[in-house]
């Protein structure tokens, strides 16, 4: 089972004609994503090749209602520049999207937070992430999909490399992944760690997890206190990014930057201990401590 995306959910690619938004579109339909169709205004009626199983090409219409009407979609994924990806966020609202993803990096923090406040019902990923993919079904972003398997662990994740680096360890060890999901790593974003691993808590086929944070912020001590609630005796192992950062400095991504005491690895590294979560020194050694916790876990 996966969670947030399927083989059968309907895609649609904002800025499909650009040239990042066509490289991709072409590897997530490769992957076998079922993208139905792309947005890019005054480009309505064209089509966009790439493997899809759509006779005559992907189609491209200039609006995001027009893309949903003509083929149901209920996933987007946004390539378009900072500037847009607000307007681009409402279209896919106003259409009654139900989850979007903003690879977009660069938007603005205002610009969010009216987003966030303003959107209910749409599940937004991101912005400045790599997506989300449920491998071995359905890959939304831009992530690597040959270093995924199909499987029983779930991984939610601020970092797009530390995620290709961390699961790639979990193949290779044998341990195959549920739904993988890039929250992305601005100051203010969508889907949280909270919000994935509530998802996660529900679904039967994800038997453990692994949750990749990164100093700032305060969403690693939520996530350590919903596992706390949660979560007990469930087997999670935790990495937390730029431990060694000094105070004031941003290192990576925006919202990576303590300020006082909010954010530090010190505080992070005490709510997860709290909440029973073992914490990798590093991402090697994710798959060895995963294997101990899901075999205690079964004793």
């Amino acid at each position: 089972m996966s969670i947030y995306l399927d083989k059968n959910s309907k895609v649609i690619v904002q800025g499909i004609t650009g040239r990042e938004g066509l490289f991709h579109t072409q590897r997530m339909l490769a992957y076998g994503t079922n993208i139905v169709g792309g947005v890019t205004p005054g480009k309505g009626g064209t089509t966009v090749e790439g493997g899809t199983t759509v006779e005559g090409g992907v189609p491209v219409f200039n609006t995001v209602k027009d893309a949903v009407d003509a083929t149901g979609a209920t996933h987007t994924i946004l390539f378009v520049p900072p500037q847009f990806a607000a307007d681009a966020l409402y279209e896919a609202y106003d259409a009654k999207i139900g989850l979007a993803v903003a690879v977009t990096e660069g938007i603005p923090a205002h610009d969010m937070l009216k987003i966030v406040a303003t959107t209910p019902g749409m599940r937004i990923v991101g912005p400045n992430c790599p997506g989300l993919v449920s491998p071995g079904r359905a890959l939304v972003g831009i992530m690597p999909g040959h270093v995924f398997a199909p499987g029983r662990v779930g991984m939610i994740s601020r970092s797009g490399t530390l995620t290709y680096e961390i699961v790639d360890g979990l193949t290779k060890a044998g341990l195959g992944q549920s739904t993988c999901v890039g929250i992305g790593g601005d100051p203010i974003i969508g889907m949280t760690f909270v919000d994935c691993l509530r998802s996660f808590a529900s679904d039967p086929e994800t038997d453990a997890l692994v949750v990749c944070g990164e100093i700032g912020g305060s969403d690693e001590e939520d996530a350590a206190a919903f596992i706390r609630e949660h979560l007990p005796g469930k087997p999670i192992v935790a990495f937390i990014g730029g431990r060694s950062a000094p105070k004031g400095k941003r290192l990576g991504h925006a919202g990576a930057i303590i300020s006082g005491n909010v954010g530090t690895p010190e505080s992070k590294l005490a709510a997860f201990a709290a909440a029973g979560v073992q914490v990798a020194d590093r991402p090697s050694q994710i798959p060895g401590l995963l294997k101990e916790r899901m075999a205690a876990a079964a004793v």
